[in-house]
């Protein structure tokens, strides 16, 4: 019971993997999505519920995000049509994040991925967005914004937790 959590949180990372191979338009691509979705919410919660709460797994978190994310982005990009603002904007927020992680890699020696709020909810609000992506972009903007303010935060927090880890 206690390797639940990052059981879930490992098939949340080869349902990623799955969806580079199914049709974006098909049932088992949005059937993927929606269960690497709900397993990213329900492995921490799971994880806290039983005391099981881990290095390892919040590291595993971490990759399984980012794998979701990155295969989703393979799969969606190439077919939307995207305005070019949204895409600077979307290059800023990877840069405020590379820019944390640099920032991370110098004060405290190893990459650092915080899981705050402002974080778990733009992976939420990501979720819920995507599939309304060809509809209208007041989804994504919001996610925008979401993401922008979550990227600002982690960077607070990472040097936050250097100051804080100084201090001991």
């Amino acid at each position: 019971m206690k390797h639940l959590p990052n059981i879930i949180t490992a098939l949340r990372i080869v349902g990623s993997i799955g969806l580079l191979f199914c049709n974006v338009a098909g049932w088992q691509f949005w059937t993927l999505y929606v269960f690497c979705g709900i397993s990213d919410m329900i492995d921490g919660w799971l994880a806290r519920r039983l005391h099981v709460e881990s290095k390892t797994g919040s590291v595993l978190d971490s990759i399984a995000d980012l794998s979701f994310m990155a295969c989703c982005a393979i799969q969606l990009l190439p077919i939307l049509s995207i305005p070019s603002w949204l895409w600077m904007w979307a290059g800023i927020i990877v840069i405020i994040k590379i820019v944390n992680q640099i920032i991370a890699l110098i004060y405290i020696k190893r990459f650092c991925f915080p899981h705050t709020i402002a974080n778990k909810l733009t992976g939420f609000l990501l979720f819920i967005a995507v599939p309304t992506i060809g509809w209208h972009i007041i989804p994504i903007v919001i996610v925008a914004i979401t993401a922008t303010f979550a990227a600002i935060q982690e960077g607070h927090s990472i040097i936050h937790w250097r100051a804080t880890s100084i201090e001991r």
